[in-house]
């Protein structure tokens, strides 16, 4: 039950990071590359509710369509699993066996290990080492999209603060630098919950938000 749970948090963790952050890079580009055609406040923020809005329901949908794929390609691998058990038996027996022969358990302990779990519980154990997830350990689709949608709209308000709230003459750079300031966090914290290398996920995050609003300002600023 603990395991589950914290499969559970982290997947809300992740939901909720990759929302922000996805909230941040699309937002800021869209409001920038506004910028670049206008210097109407209003019309900058417009463009920006809109995407947010936008971006709100299609993150917190696509995390539930995600999620939920991912339960169905799950059920349909235990009910093969299943199968498999009732109509060869002693083939997946001997899959778990030599698996954990493999990994350096001596044959002797890898029957004994093998039997008490399959005996416990045979399609969890086989699932487990034949794919890599355990049955009952299922994602909340619903608690994922609900975390999207709501870190979403948190992270498009950022740079939508920063372009209303400065002067004119600044409110581009004050923009861009919050928005840097912003991934470096979400990359940091991905790469925490990921176990990847922080400093890598930080570059590669801020790479993405510099091109993104790069691209978004120069194509604007043609039709000024």
């Amino acid at each position: 039950m603990a395991n589950k749970d914290l499969q559970q948090r982290n997947n809300l963790i992740r939901a909720g990071v990759m929302g922000a952050n996805d909230g941040i890079v699309s937002v800021s580009g869209i409001i920038l590359g506004v910028a670049g055609a206008t210097s109407n406040t209003g019309t900058i923020l417009l463009a920006g509710f809109a995407g947010m809005l936008a971006g709100t329901v299609s993150m917190a949908m696509g995390e539930y369509v995600s999620v939920s794929s991912q339960h169905d390609a799950q059920e349909k691998v235990q009910q093969d699993q299943e199968q498999a058990l009732a109509t060869d038996y002693a083939t997946e027996f001997a899959f778990v066996k030599e698996k954990y022969v493999a990994s350096g358990i001596s044959p002797t302990l890898a029957q004994q290990a093998t039997q008490e779990m399959m005996a416990k519980d045979a399609l969890t154990t086989t699932v487990r080492e034949r794919y890599g997830f355990t049955p009952t350990h299922e994602l909340s689709a619903g608690g994922a999209a609900i975390a999207s949608m709501i870190s979403f709209p948190i992270g498009a308000l950022l740079p939508m603060l920063a372009i209303g709230l400065t002067p004119l003459v600044i409110r581009e750079w004050v923009t861009f630098f919050a928005v840097i300031l912003a991934l470096l966090l979400t990359g940091y914290a991905a790469a925490a919950l990921n176990g990847a290398d922080k400093n890598r996920s930080m570059v590669r995050n801020v790479m993405a938000g510099i091109f993104t609003m790069a691209v978004t300002f120069a194509i604007g600023s043609l039709f000024r």
